[in-house]
């Protein structure tokens, strides 16, 4: 069996309680930060001819580096600006082949700017969930962003480094 023929055609769900959203961004140069956004919707529907219409949206007031007094610098108009651009959308340019590993060429929206991001992707496979019953896909995503192409932060040489590697972790559940 191929793996587009384990997925049932459809719109599946994001299962919030087994999904995250992480990055990692370099501090001076030397030590990496990572945090996570703990609010985000993703857009998965599957087709029959094995290919998958791909999006998310992570919520930027849901920043979180467990320092509190940081993450409000982080959320204030001097990076992200939550108050006027609060969320981050991804969406695929078409419809995806899923496989073992496949790259998800799309575009990213941070306010007004959009610009184009690639996402490495692993297919971890389909699984029932015994708790519920249901069936459950599950993928892992990386891609990295410059954050100076959205306006978050200005040039910062040596304090942040541009780039800004985020990290998903999903599961999806299976339509009804």
């Amino acid at each position: 069996m191929t793996i587009p023929a384990t997925l049932k055609t459809g719109p599946w769900a994001l299962d919030t309680f087994h999904s995250s959203v992480g990055f990692t961004i370099r501090h001076l140069g030397i030590a990496k930060v990572r945090g996570s956004f703990t609010r985000f919707d993703t857009e998965f529907e599957a087709h029959e001819d094995g290919t998958a219409t791909i999006g998310a949206t992570i919520h930027l007031d849901s920043f979180d580096t467990g320092n509190a007094d940081r993450d409000a610098h982080i959320r204030n108009a001097d990076f992200l600006d939550v108050a006027n651009r609060p969320t981050l959308s991804f969406r695929a340019v078409e419809p995806v082949a899923i496989a073992e590993t496949f790259t998800v060429a799309g575009e990213a929206t941070l306010g007004a700017i959009t610009k184009p991001v690639t996402l490495e992707v692993e297919w971890g496979g389909v699984q029932e969930f015994g708790a519920t019953g249901q069936r459950h896909a599950g993928f892992s995503a990386t891609g990295t962003i410059k954050r100076t192409d959205f306006g978050v932060g200005g040039p910062l040489p040596g304090l942040l480094s541009d780039a800004v590697k985020v990290e998903l972790e999903i599961q999806l559940v299976e339509p009804k």
